[in-house]
Parts: structure tokens; sequence; C-alpha cells
């Protein structure tokens, strides 16, 4: 099959995830059970490019192994953490907004159709890594790729943990973490997130395939400017009055010294 067609049919295997989805949350009213299985949809995504690329060389198995530990551990993480807090507040007043007997099925275009083409499009490097270039041993960019994705998961996972458990203890309510990775960014995880797509575009780039670090960069734009780092500097910086400090002392997205 050309590298289209498996695209293609990739692009079903997520939307079919998604409208199973949105059925379950018109029943039980509950947009939000979309965020822990937006990265599930690219393990799918993964795994039918994986079946359906030809040979089992060292870089395939190397890129579906990371894949499903980013995977997995992001969609427990949010799972764990959404648990009983019903629906998100960014759901709730588009809920509002838009009616209950309008937005039960506005919500499949608003939510699921659009995470969905979006999971689509950005898994493009993980069909062009698996395609092209079988049987070709590692190359300085795997390896590249594979350091890099260790220091994105570094951040992503050790930032949610350090989050985690601030939150956990009481005498924290309302204050600002600024200890550990988040001394030196303020978004120590949707950095290691970022940094990890980026890992998986060199794993693209290791075969020849360079268009699809495109994708990479559209996964970066979202997490800074859409519905990442922007949107939730808009709600601390309404929430929380020492954010303001916190701001003017620590870099907004790439780690870096705080100032003095």
């Amino acid at each position: 099959m050309s590298f289209i067609q498996i695209y293609i049919e990739g692009f079903l295997v997520i939307m079919s995830m998604m409208t199973i989805l949105w059925v379950i949350s018109v029943f039980i009213k509950n947009v939000s059970i979309v965020d822990p299985f937006w990265s599930i949809g690219f393990l799918l995504a993964g795994i039918f490019y994986f079946l359906k690329t030809d040979g089992l060389e060292i870089r395939k198995l190397i890129l579906l192994i990371l894949l499903v530990i980013w995977s997995i551990r992001l969609s427990m993480y949010l799972g764990i953490r959404n648990w009983g807090e019903g629906e998100d507040f960014r759901y709730q007043q588009f809920r509002k907004d838009y009616g209950e007997h309008r937005y039960w099925w506005l919500s499949f275009f608003q939510v699921f159709l659009l995470q969905g083409v979006l999971c689509w499009l950005i898994s493009a490097p993980l069909l062009a890594a698996m395609y092209y270039m079988p049987g070709t041993e590692l190359n300085v960019f795997d390896y590249t790729a594979i350091l890099i994705w260790v220091i994105g998961f570094t951040f992503e996972a050790g930032g949610d943990y350090q989050l985690a458990r601030f939150k956990a203890n009481s005498i924290n309510k309302g204050t600002v973490l600024r200890t550990g990775l988040w001394k030196y960014t303020r978004h120590p995880n949707y950095f290691g997130d970022a940094v990890i797509w980026w890992a998986y575009g060199l794993f693209s780039l290791a075969t020849g395939s360079y268009i699809p670090l495109l994708s990479s960069l559209l996964m970066t734009l979202l997490i800074i400017k859409i519905s990442g780092v922007a949107m939730l500097e808009r709600t601390l910086s309404k929430t929380k009055p020492q954010y303001k400090e916190y701001i003017e002392k620590t870099s907004a997205f790439f780690p870096w010294f705080p100032k003095k």
C-alpha cells in the first residue's frame, strides 16, 4: 500500500475512536472524556501504521515502544487527575453558550472531529518513520531522537509528578509551584510534550522524510498558542495573585535560570 493509502486509513481508525467517545459523552453529558484519550488516538494510529508497513526493523520497534510509554503514561495521568471532577469548565461554558439542546451534536464537530483531524495530521511522522527505508540501520538522527525523547519525557512526566504532589498538599492551595522543574519553566510538562514530538519528527527525518516535521511544528504551536500555555496562563493570571510575580521571574516555555 502507498503512504497516502495507509495515512487515510489511519484517519478512519482515529475517527472511529473519536466517534465512539462522542456517543459515550452524549449519554454521560461529559465531553471531558476526550482529554485522556487524546494520546490514545496517537497510539492507535501508531499501532495501525506499525501493522500496515513492511519490516520489523529496530527503528519501528523503538518508535512503537516510546509511543506506548508516552501515550499510556499521559492517558493514565489525565484520567486519574480528572476522575470524579465532572466536566471541564471549558466544555461547561460551551454547553451553556450553545444550549443543551444543540451542544450534544455540536460537540462532535467542535471537539471530537476537530481533535481527530489534529491527531491524524500530527501522526504523520509516526507513519513516515515506519514506512520509508525499511530494513535500514539506525543513524545519527535516530540516536538523537532517542536522546531528545528522554529529555522531553523527563520534563513532561517529571513536571506532572511534581505538580500532582504539590496539589495533593492542602497547604499549597492557592499558591504557585516554583521548585523542581517549575523553577526553570512555567510549563515543564508542555515543554516536554513538544520536545517529544520533535523527537518523533527526527525519527521521520532519519528515513529522509522531511515534510512530516511540519506535524511536530503544528503540535508545538497548539501547545504554546492554543490549547496549552496560552489558555492556562490566562486562567492562572486571574485565579492566582502570585502568578504575576512568577511570570516576571520564570521562563514561559523554554527552561532557563530564573531572573533575580
